[in-house]
């Protein structure tokens, strides 16, 4: 098992290993790690240094299994994140991704420039290093939760930006809708646009951008239905648009329609996200839970 390439040989932030064979974590921890100790292999893990397969674990015991990929933070005298309402997912040397809580905004307004992901992660970065600095490269609306992604620099931005169609491989949503879509499974296609107001809006093809979503009803009663959302575009409120549009707003959202608020909160969470890194090339592929509180309605 010999370690993958590493971003710098002198002090490695981070050292990779593929599986070959199946194992559980500690153990192959300690084959690979032969330099470290059971008790700092511990460390790592309560930590939240060690990843497989791109996601964050804690369980000395999980089950790995040939093709696997097992990842360690080694420095050290960087504090692990925490943060109440952003929860990292993955970081190297280019990109961090991280699931977003409900109610925290993705980036700053006139009004308030602290409560955002992006304050919360530049500052991350910065008391590693005062010339660190983080990109925007995308947004969710304050009230959705979901997988988020940020550039490290400049480059990596620009980079995904201006190949965003070709290196997003997919993103999917989750939803709780008024009603039931029928048909269960569909796609929605319009032009969308955002008046004076900033509400956005279905138009003609002359005002506004085409909007893409497809919907599949997962579980559904006689009040809601519980949706899975893929995106073929990525305007701003498309799904929240389009669930108005064929008479299912989400949950939650009276700004688009809704007339119910079961959940306490707008009901539509980004639980999927590939994408092609924008350096390395490989495949990354992200995923978070549906959150409990959307699926106790179909109890």
């Amino acid at each position: 098992m010999k370690p993958q390439n590493s971003s710098r040989a002198k002090a490695p932030r981070s050292r990779s290993f593929d599986v070959q064979e199946e194992n559980t974590l500690m153990p192959f921890l300690l084959q690979v790690l032969h330099d470290q100790s059971r008790t700092a292999v511990k460390s790592f893990l309560a930590h939240k240094l060690v990843q497989v397969n791109n996601r964050i674990t804690t369980q000395f015991d999980s089950p790995l299994k040939p093709g696997d990929t097992v990842s360690v933070g080694m420095n050290k005298s960087a504090a692990p994140f925490h943060h109440p309402m952003l929860n990292l997912l993955y970081e190297d040397e280019h990109l961090l991704v991280v699931e977003k809580a409900s109610g925290l905004l993705s980036m700053g307004t006139e009004r308030d420039k602290t409560k955002t992901a992006y304050y919360i992660l530049n500052n991350y970065l910065k008391n590693k290093d005062p010339r660190n600095h983080i990109f925007i490269l995308h947004r969710l609306d304050k009230e959705t939760s979901g997988i988020m992604m940020f550039a490290k620099n400049k480059k990596v931005q620009e980079t995904l930006q201006k190949n965003w169609n070709e290196m997003i491989r997919e993103r999917k949503y989750v939803a709780v809708v008024e009603g039931c879509p029928q048909p269960e499974q569909g796609q929605v296609k319009s032009y969308i646009s955002e008046n004076k107001a900033l509400i956005v809006h279905a138009t003609s093809s002359q005002d506004g951008k085409l909007a893409i979503t497809n919907y599949t009803t997962l579980k559904s009663n006689r009040q809601f239905a519980l949706v899975e959302l893929e995106l073929e575009t990525g305007r701003k409120n498309q799904i929240r648009v389009h669930m108005q549009e064929i008479g299912h707003p989400v949950t939650g959202d009276p700004k688009y329609g809704a007339t119910k608020n079961p959940l306490h909160r707008l009901a539509l969470h980004a639980f999927k996200l590939n994408f092609t890194h924008p350096v390395t090339g490989k495949v990354m592929k992200f995923e978070t839970p549906v959150p409990t509180k959307f699926t106790t309605l179909f109890k």
